[in-house]
């Protein structure tokens, strides 16, 4: 996983890119549940991301459009455009997953997808108040998105330079799960850029990060325990037994390059405080649209 530079070259770099979204289409009917073989608890960890990424994309979206009104600068307004659309349909791709794969292998997420609607859209949803209150509560939840989405950034950055398909995984949620890394490497400048046009300092970045960075384990790590609950091959084991096999697959799964690294995930989130610090220091937005302009998920959209 690359985390700490720029990968980009003049001969390679594709400019500027105009974000769209793509109206991809992923058949997970043959998916079984681990989808890494002989990775279980990596499977499931990624399985995670489908139900806790739907609820904060649509999060993302009605706080960008709630934005959008103010900010002047067209360029930006029409990148913002550009990345509502791609994260309205990451949410409806991960919301048909659950519906119509993870369900069919009896896990029931409704309780772990009730948690999440609470979050998004009453604790970190719009306030009341006056013009200004709200224009502070607005420039709040930018900052938040921005310091998520570096997290999104470093994880779609994993996921096009993992190894995946080297150890057998499912073509199909390994296509869906890299189209989506790839989009957020595609996009990754954008919440940044939205956040600072209101206000920018490294105070705001600091508070969001403490805030993003604790919200984000404390959700994977529920997910997780939740989807383990409902998976026979997990849920029977006692308290000692869960922890030893996680540990195990941990060390295993990050040597093997099908989970990424947690030194690296702490190290990339330093890298956000840096002097000068820029979202593109991250990815490859080369690799990201190559990535997008064979991958058979996105290409059904053409």
């Amino acid at each position: 996983m690359n985390t700490g530079h720029t990968h980009s070259t003049a001969d390679t770099d594709p400019g500027k890119i105009e974000l769209h979204a793509r109206n991809v289409a992923f058949d997970l009917s043959e998916t079984p549940l681990h989808w890494i073989p002989g990775h279980p608890m990596s499977s499931n960890m990624i399985t995670v991301l489908n139900l806790l990424l739907p609820e904060g994309e649509r999060w993302f979206v009605e706080t960008f459009n709630e934005a959008l009104p103010l900010i002047k600068d067209e360029a930006l307004a029409a990148d913002m455009r550009g990345f509502v659309g791609q994260e309205a349909m990451h949410a409806e791709v991960h919301d048909r997953a659950v519906e119509n794969w993870l369900r069919g292998h009896g896990v029931d997420p409704t309780g772990y997808l009730q948690q999440m609607e609470w979050i998004f859209r009453r604790v970190l949803g719009p306030r009341d108040g006056n013009a200004e209150q709200k224009r502070k509560h607005l420039i709040e939840r930018l900052w938040l998105i921005a310091a998520i989405e570096h997290y999104t950034a470093i994880l779609g950055d994993f996921a096009l330079n993992c190894t995946w398909a080297e150890n057998g995984a499912d073509p199909a949620m390994t296509d869906m799960f890299t189209w989506h890394g790839a989009e957020e490497v595609e996009h990754r400048a954008v919440a940044h850029d939205a956040a600072a046009y209101f206000a920018d300092s490294p105070l705001r970045r600091a508070r969001a990060m403490a805030l993003a960075f604790p919200f984000l384990i404390w959700l994977m790590a529920r997910g997780f325990r939740f989807i383990n609950s409902q998976d026979p091959t997990v849920a029977d084991k006692s308290v000692v037994a869960k922890t030893r096999l996680y540990v195990r697959s941990y060390v295993r799964d990050s040597r093997a390059g099908v989970f990424p690294k947690l030194s690296k995930l702490a190290l990339a989130t330093l890298t956000y405080f840096k002097p000068g610090f820029a979202p593109t220091d991250i990815g490859d937005t080369a690799q990201a649209v190559a990535f997008l302009a064979s991958s058979p998920g996105a290409r059904r959209a053409a």
